[in-house]
């Protein structure tokens, strides 16, 4: 594990959240949003509704910002996105996790409550100086974001989609260079 379980949880809730508005757009729905809440194990306040539904998806430019930011700037965000969310972060325990960190409450708004775990995940981040972990997916038609959690550092793609269409376009270049056979 690269990061105490709660960041990497709150990392990767806001990666697959950035990346759902990359085609093909996974989140457009309240349906949607309900399975993201309970996919990346959210607690805690969740309305159901279609504002609700906008103003998390509104998040995902401010969220894609930040995981994509130089250090020095993804500090500058977190200092702004804590103190605009009057976070406070306090030591919470529920079934089935120990011991963690929320800085709001359960009764934020759904929005509030991702922007600020997201924004408490990358102080890890940047105090580590493990931002390479946070990348642009390798794909040269894909925006997506690729969190490697992995220890040699080896994930390029964003997902196993942009990961077999690069390995197929490579197969067919090498079988392309190939000399035909008689």
């Amino acid at each position: 594990m690269v990061f105490a379980h709660d960041t990497e949880e709150s990392l990767q809730a806001a990666v697959t959240l950035v990346n759902a508005g990359e085609p093909p757009v996974s989140i457009a729905t309240v349906r949607d949003l309900d399975a993201f809440f309970v996919e990346q194990n959210y607690t805690g306040r969740h309305d159901r509704t279609e504002p609700e539904l906008h103003e998390v998806l509104a998040l995902q430019p401010s969220l894609r910002e930040l995981l994509t930011a130089d250090r020095d700037s993804a500090a500058v965000l977190v200092n702004g996105m804590l103190a605009n969310a009057g976070a406070v972060p306090q030591l919470v325990r529920h079934p089935p996790v120990d011991w963690h960190i929320h800085a709001v409450p359960a009764d934020a708004p759904l929005a509030t409550r991702i922007l600020v775990e997201t924004a408490m995940a990358m102080i890890d981040v940047i105090r580590e100086d493990e931002l390479s972990r946070l990348a642009l997916c390798a794909d040269s038609d894909c925006e997506g974001i690729v969190l490697d959690l992995s220890r040699n550092r080896s994930r390029r793609y964003c997902s196993t989609t942009c990961s077999n269409r690069n390995a197929q376009a490579a197969h067919r270049a090498r079988r392309a260079d190939q000399p035909a056979t008689v």
